[in-house]
Parts: C-alpha cells; sequence; structure tokens
C-alpha cells in the first residue's frame, strides 16, 4: 500500500491534460504526434510520424511491442511501464496506456497515453488489485488498532493459529492465541504506536494451537499506520514461519554443544553419561547408553545372540533428574575385585560407579541393533506391550505411549553398544530428521567411547606391566623400617623408568636399590625392568656394592652393544645407587653410578647427605666403581631418590637442591609413609618434569640376645663341641626343635672349614625370621654342591645342608669368605 502523496502523483501521471496522446494504426507505426509528445520524446511530428513504436522504444522493449498490441486486440487494453528513447538517445522511463480507438467501418487505430514517471513510485493499483495481493500472500498479514484489537487479517494468518479472518475480528493476539507469548509480541506493538520505529525479525518460538506437540518459530515485523497528520491509528505486522529454519538452527546448536562437552576424559563410563546429559532434555525425555562388559573393561565387544543379552547402562539421563549411571529399576552387578597396586605407585583408574545390567531378549530391537549396527525407530509405542520396553529409561505413566529411538554405537566398523532415546507424553514424536540427528550425536560420541575403550586396553596393559616390573610390595624384614613414593612423568601411562627395590640378603641384611633408566613411558619401563632383574640376580651372588655396580655396567655395555638401538641402547646411561645395611652392627655400605646419594635423617632430627663417591653411569664405562662405609644409630632414616625428586631445571645448583631436600626431610612425621608422601608432595608439582622415586629406610638394630657367635679352633674335635653349644643356644631362644637339623648344619659347615680352609674359624647363630647359621675360615675357595655318586666316600655334606635348610650360600669378605644356611621361622611348611 502506497502513501496518500504516492498514490496522487501516480494518478497526475495519467491525467488527459498531462498525458503526450498519439496514434498508431493496427500495425503499430505512429500516424498522429502531439505537440505533448513532441515535449516528452523530443521528436519533430515530421521525424515521429511513420515511424513503428518500436523504433520510439529503447532496445529491451521494442522487443515487446508486437505482443503488447496483440494484448490490445484481445482484452481491449493494455497499461504498463515503458522505456522509451528520446530523440537525443537518452531513455526516459514513462507510463503507458494503449487502448483502442476503432471506428465503426474504419481502420485498426490504438490510442497511446504517455506519462513520464519521473520520482513516482509506480503506477497506480485499485483497492481490488491490492486486496488480492494480500490476501493471497504466503506471509501472515494483519492490522490492530491502537488497542490492539485485529480490525483486518488475511487468510496466511489462520496457518499461525487464531482461527479465520473473521473471528479475530474485535480480539486481541492473546484472545485468540492463549498458548502464545502474547505479552511480548504486545510489547513490541505498543513500542512501534509510541515511537514509530520499525521493529524487524522479532522471533518467537512456541506452540501453535493447531500443533500444540510441535514447536514452531516466527520472524514478526511490526509497522506503525498513520492517518494524514502523522498521528497512529495501528500496527501493520507480518508473519514469517522458520520453523525448519530454527530446528536446523538448535540441530546445529545440539551437536556443537556435544562437541564440546563429550569425550572431555577418556573414561568410558563418563563419555556415555556425557552423551545422554547432552540429549536431555533438549532433544529427548530420557536417554540410555547400554554397552557389554568387554567395551567397558577396554576388550572387544562379543554380543551373543542365543538367549537375554546383558548390557550395562553406562549413562543415564531422565528429564527433570540427574540421574547417574547405575540409577535404572534394575538389580545391581557386583563390584569387580580390586587389584593389587606397588606401594607408592601410580594407582589404576577409578573404577566407575557399579552398573546396572540390563537384560534383553534375543529378539528385541536393541539386540537387532546391537548385531546389524543398524537403528530402529517406534512410534506412538505401548509401553506395556513388549517386555524389553521394561528396560527403557524412564517408566512412562499408566496409559502413556512413547516414541523410541534405538541407535547403535558404532566406530571403526565395531557396534559398542545401543543408545536408546525416549520421549513421551504431549512431545512431539520423533521423526525421520531426528532419527538422523541421533546417528550423528551417538556416531560423534561413538569415537569418544572407543578412544576411551582403547585408552582403557592400553592403560591397564601398561598396568599390568608395571605390576610386574614394580614390587607389589616390600618384603617383610626386620632390618630398616621402609616406605616408598614413585611418581612417573608420564600420567597417561603411569609408566615410567625410575624404580625402587628391596632385596633381602643373607645374615638378616638387605639391600637397597633405587635407579632409573633415560626416557619415560612403555619403553623406558622396559628396560627399566631388564636392568632390575640384573640387579637381583647379581645381589643373589652377595657381592659388595662397588661389585654388583661393576657387573651391572658391563651387563648393560653388551645390551646395548648387541641390541643396537632396541632396549640395551634405552638401558646405556643408567644409574642406580646400591645400599647394603647390617642390622647387626648397624653397618652400612654403598656405592653409585651417575645418581645422587643418599641422604640421611639422624634420630634427632639432623639432615645430612653421605660422602659417596660417584661413579659414571651405567654401561658408559669408566673408572672402577668405588663404595663408601659408615655406621647408622638405630632409628636413622635413609633417604633414596632419584634425581627427579629435585628436577626443576637447570638453574638448580646442587647446593640449593640439598637445600630444598633438607628442608622437607625436617618435617618430622610419625609415620614413615607419611612422611615419604609429604617429601614427593613438597617437592614435586602435580605433573613432574621426570619420573620420580623415593625410598625412604628407618633403621633398626637387632638385640644382642638374637646374635651368638664363637671361635673355633681347627681342629676336628671342636665340631662335637660346636654342635653342643649351638644346641643349648636354641633351647635359651626357645627353638628346640630345630636342634636336629641345626646340629647336622654345623657339623658339615665347620667340618668343611676346618678339612679345607685356613685361618680363624667363627661360628654365628643369628635369630630374626629366620635361623642364620654362619661359618666363617679364611679360604677364598667358594665350595659347590656335587651330587656324588653311591660308592663316593665324601662329598655329601653341602647336598645335605641343601636339602634341610631354605637356602644356603656363600659370601666373600676381604679377609676370607662365609658359609651359611637359614631356616625359616615364620612359614608353617618350611
Amino acid at each position: 500500500m502506497g502513501t496518500h502523496d504516492e498514490d496522487g502523483v501516480a494518478r497526475r501521471r495519467f491525467d488527459v491534460a498531462d498525458a503526450a496522446p498519439l496514434l498508431l494504426d493496427g500495425r503499430g507505426v505512429v500516424t498522429s504526434w502531439t505537440r505533448d509528445a513532441e515535449r516528452l520524446l523530443g521528436y519533430a511530428a515530421a521525424d515521429a510520424v511513420g515511424r513503428d513504436l518500436a523504433a520510439l522504444l529503447t532496445h529491451g522493449d521494442a522487443g515487446r511491442v508486437a505482443e503488447i498490441l496483440e494484448r490490445c486486440r484481445r482484452d481491449g487494453g493494455w497499461s504498463g511501464l515503458l522505456s522509451a528513447r528520446r530523440g537525443d538517445g537518452r531513455p526516459v522511463p514513462v507510463m503507458a496506456r494503449i487502448t483502442c480507438a476503432d471506428e465503426p467501418g474504419g481502420a485498426d487505430r490504438r490510442l497511446v497515453l504517455l506519462s513520464e514517471t519521473g520520482d513516482a513510485p509506480g503506477w497506480t493499483m485499485s483497492r481490488s488489485v491490492l486486496e488480492r495481493m494480500v490476501s493471497g500472500s504466503p506471509i501472515g498479514i494483519a492490522i490492530v488498532d491502537t488497542d490492539l484489537r485485529f480490525v483486518w487479517s488475511n487468510d496466511a494468518l489462520a496457518r499461525f493459529g487464531g482461527g479465520r479472518p473473521e473471528e479475530r475480528l474485535g480480539l486481541r493476539l492473546g484472545d485468540v492465541q492463549p498458548g502464545l507469548d502474547a505479552e511480548a509480541a504486545e510489547a513490541q506493538m505498543r513500542r512501534v504506536l509510541a515511537d514509530g520505529a520499525t521493529v524487524v525479525g522479532f522471533e518467537h518460538v512456541g506452540h501453535l494451537r493447531t500443533a500444540p506437540h510441535r514447536e514452531t518459530a516466527q520472524v514478526l515485523s511490526f509497522t506503525r499506520l498513520e492517518d494524514d497528520h502523522g498521528n497512529p491509528v495501528g500496527v501493520y505486522y507480518t508473519v514469517v514461519d522458520i520453523t525448519d529454519h530454527h530446528r536446523a538452527r538448535q540441530r546445529l546448536a545440539l551437536l556443537d554443544r556435544a562437541g564440546r562437552s563429550m569425550g572431555s576424559s577418556l573414561d568410558i563410563a563418563r563419555t556415555a553419561q556425557e552423551l545422554a546429559d547432552v540429549a536431555v532434555p533438549g532433544f529427548a525425555d530420557a536417554v540410555a547408553v547400554d554397552l557389554p562388559a568387554p567395551v567397558l573393561r577396554g576388550a572387544e565387544p562379543t554380543p551373543d545372540p542365543i538367549g537375554p543379552v546383558p548390557l550395562h547402562r553406562a549413562g543415564v539421563r531422565v528429564s527433570g533428574t540427574a540421574t547417574p549411571p547405575g540409577a535404572a529399576p534394575s538389580p545391581a552387578t557386583a563390584t569387580p575385585p580390586a587389584t593389587a597396586t606397588p606401594p607408592g605407585a601410580a594407582a589404576p583408574p577409578r573404577a566407575p560407579a557399579p552398573a546396572v545390567t540390563v537384560a534383553h531378549p534375543a529378539d528385541s530391537p536393541p539386540v537387532r541393533c546391537l548385531l546389524t549396527g543398524r537403528p530402529w525407530h517406534g512410534e506412538r509405542l505401548d509401553p506395556s506391550a513388549e517386555p524389553w520396553m521394561r528396560n527403557l529409561p524412564a517408566a512412562p505413566a499408566p496409559g502413556e505411549s512413547v516414541s523410541v529411538l534405538i541407535v547403535p554405537v558404532r566406530a571403526r566398523g565395531a557396534t559398542l553398544g545401543v543408545t536408546t532415546f525416549l520421549r513421551r507424553g504431549l512431545r512431539e514424536p520423533f521423526d525421520a530428521d531426528d532419527l538422523a540427528l541421533a546417528e550423528d550425536l551417538v556416531s560423534r560420541a561413538a569415537v569418544c567411547v572407543d578412544n576411551a575403550r582403547r585408552y582403557t586396553r592400553e592403560r591397564d596393559a601398561a598396568l599390568v606391566l608395571q605390576r610386574n616390573l614394580l614390587p607389589h610390595r616390600l618384603p617383610e624384614q626386620d632390618a630398616v623400617e621402609v616406605a616408598a613414593c614413585y611418581r612417573p612423568a608420564d600420567e597417561l601411562t603411569g609408566l615410567g623408568g625410575d624404580w625402587y627395590d628391596l632385596i633381602p640378603l643373607s645374615a638378616a641384611r638387605v639391600a637397597l636399590v633405587v635407579g632409573e633408566v633415560p626416557g619415560h613411558g612403555i619403553d623406558a619401563a622396559a628396560a627399566m625392568g631388564r636392568v632390575r632383574t640384573a640387579v637381583r640376580t647379581l645381589a643373589a651372588l652377595d657381592l659388595p656394592p662397588e661389585e654388583v655396580l661393576a657387573h651391572l655396567d658391563d651387563l648393560v655395555a653388551r645390551m646395548a652393544h648387541e641390541e643396537g638401538l632396541d632396549a640395551g641402547t634405552q638401558a646405556q646411561g643408567a644409574g642406580c645407587v646400591y645400599v647394603v645395611y647390617d642390622p647387626v652392627d648397624g653397618r652400612c655400605a654403598m656405592a653409585a653410578a651417575g645418581h645422587p646419594a643418599p641422604a640421611v635423617v639422624l634420630p634427632g632430627g639432623e639432615v645430612t647427605f653421605v660422602d659417596l663417591p660417584q661413579g659414571s653411569a651405567l654401561g658408559l664405562g669408566g673408572p672402577p666403581f668405588e663404595s663408601a662405609q659408615l655406621t647408622l644409630p638405630e632409628g636413622s632414616t635413609l633417604a633414596l631418590h632419584t634425581d627427579g625428586l629435585l628436577a626443576q631445571g637447570a638453574e638448580w645448583a646442587l647446593d640449593t637442591d640439598r637445600t630444598r631436600l633438607r628442608r622437607a626431610l625436617e618435617q618430622r612425621a610419625a609415620d614413615l609413609d607419611v612422611m615419604c608422601r609429604t617429601v614427593v608432595d613438597a617437592l614435586v608439582p602435580a605433573r613432574p618434569y621426570d619420573d620420580v622415586a623415593l625410598l625412604m629406610a628407618r633403621t633398626r638394630r637387632l638385640s644382642p640376645d638374637r646374635v651368638a657367635d664363637w671361635e673355633l679352633p681347627a681342629d676336628p674335635a671342636a665340631v662335637a663341641e660346636a654342635r653342643r653349644t649351638a644346641s643349648r643356644r636354641l633351647a635359651e631362644w626357645g627353638l628346640p626343635e630345630l636342634s636336629f637339623t641345626t646340629e647336622l648344619v654345623v657339623s658339615e659347615l665347620v667340618t668343611n672349614a676346618i678339612r679345607y680352609a685356613a685361618g680363624p674359624i667363627r661360628l654365628r647363630l643369628i635369630r630374626e625370621r629366620s635361623l642364620v647359621c654362619e661359618v666363617f675360615d679364611g679360604g677364598a675357595t667358594a665350595p659347590h654342591l656335587r651330587h656324588p655318586r653311591t660308592t663316593d666316600e665324601g662329598g655329601r655334606g653341602l647336598l645335605l645342608v641343601s636339602q634341610v635348610t631354605e637356602r644356603w650360600g656363600t659370601r666373600f669378605l676381604g679377609e676370607g669368605k662365609i658359609i651359611w644356611a637359614e631356616q625359616s621361622l615364620t612359614d608353617p611348611g618350611a
């Protein structure tokens, strides 16, 4: 609709006084030319008469002349816009009306009235034309008065609810559409009436009376209507349906939220719960993610179509509640057994809460989806009709129908589970677009679930490796109270190249070991395992610390030479500190290969550092290793650590590192485990720069009444006295049941020392967790276990000793050797 001024301009252009008339014959040739036509187009009569009308128009409109003349002949006239060409060549837009001017019995003639359009907006239209235009428009159009009551609307507006145009008259928007947020729309109308500013693009989302279950969206635009004096008389507004665009926008927003919220961790159950959370309530009223038990353990899914198929409900969410996994109305499964974790080692990932197990019938839609990998869609379902629907994530009300989507969780060609989407009550059922959205949503989650599954499998394998490389628990013994803490730099696998160990030795002694190989992760852990095994093997030989490291250095060098870039090279450059502590006299011997020296916390709390000669790293060659000897008071604490405990960058000097460690060790704690963790927490960040291992050992002493020793002459007659002396001591210790075996051991070992060795002979008994019998002599030759024939007269002594004791061996000292044998005092089956 144009304004009154615009109508006047268009109407004046067609007044007879203002129009330029000319006559055409039936062929469209100019037969009469007027002064007004000459003024408008710039042609003299002599130049215009005899020309075709097409010659007076621009090229674009010249081709329309034949069609226009034909319409005049058929319809009796034509009106419209043409582009004429003036005599000077300039185009000029004109309004043209062509009517028939035939005289009875005369030739065909056409009267042409031309009016220059100038700045007029267009040609005028009648009220009937305008009414047909707005009534037939696909856009909803309405006019309300200043009281916001309908005075006119078109038929298209009825598609948005509220009834036919005649039913709206005199009513307000809230009267015809009660469910609509009429207050927001009317607030916009009042604003337009007040300031006259047009409002374009006001978006409204709601439910129409004609489609109460389907959310719709419209865009409204408001314009003020004014009278000739500029006073507001009402509001003209249009309504355009953008429901499809709105729903597409919602889908994109849902997928965007899913991309940001799913896969935040590598935990399978948490990823499944994130999928359920992101889809409720925007997409569904309830969602459940069911996964086979092997998937939760990181294994490949192996569904069995025979009989009910049990699935674990790893994630579930119901609209209006935050339902954790396991809250569905099915019996919960038992919690899986816990696995042992090495002391101080990285703990395995915390297991999710026990998931509820749902058993789907073999021919049910969830199982078919699991086996075929194809989705299933059901509308208006009766939950009481099928047994499998008892496993829906939410219980519908009695008599309530539901709409269900079941989408398989597929990734990399494997079906990892199924996701069930539920809509209930008055909500619109799922359609084909919803199914496509659900498939897209689940496919994104499936990749995250599969990544979490693969990570779980790899991490479990890594943890198995770690549990086999580090000690499950440190051996029980009486020499030291021990605590350990291990923190790897590789937080994903929990593996590193650092290790610690406590190895029981003969005569109640223990070996304390801490070491590290270069690098992190599974390669470093594998190399560490080989070096640690070698250390334990060498420790069984009961060699001094410097000799253990010398043999270990040769072994690592050979590994590097033989295996090139494999584990041998990984172990090359490893560091190790090896400490042997004797609880009988408190003596401590240690040696280091490219490794920090231990710290000692004395019973009074003073912290010192052992002046330990540093040898080169393992496998690199260098001067011989040297050891340090010291005697520790009872209650002293040895702190053996890897360099990761103080790794803060190259700017940290050794003195500064030791100052930080001294300050941490001075924080006394009665419990050694607490003290160990406190030291690591104080010095190591949450994400350490390097693997960290700390082994703390608080020394003990064996009381003198648990040790007995005697000097023996090199006389065969001393054997009988030695047996009697040992038997009397066992009686004093309350161990008479061991007298026979001990007398046999003493007799054989002392007899061998008298017969084959030289120098002084000493017998020592030690009562700890085992009964240790030691015989020292000045010989340097190690005895060998023999298997004599029946005809041999000797050679059965050590064979008898090995049969009646738990273990035996030889230990070399600077002045001779010790042959020892142990009988367990704690093992009932020994």
